[in-house]
């Protein structure tokens, strides 16, 4: 029987972009679009990082 062994490094997954009705347009200090935009850099460095340690992965 084979066990199937979670990859220690997996490739980051972006963060989910939200939907065109989740901003009210009220200016909320905590906007849904700001913590998008705050998620979206932490991956995009996050990805850059991993694509170092795995150049041998296809974009």
């Amino acid at each position: 029987m084979s066990v199937s062994v979670p990859d220690p490094d997996p490739r980051p997954q972006p963060p989910e972009e939200p939907g065109p009705n989740e901003c009210c347009g009220s200016g909320c200090p905590l906007c849904v679009l700001d913590l998008y935009s705050d998620e979206l850099q932490r991956y995009r460095a996050a990805l850059a990082a991993w694509k170092q340690r795995h150049p041998e992965a296809a974009d």
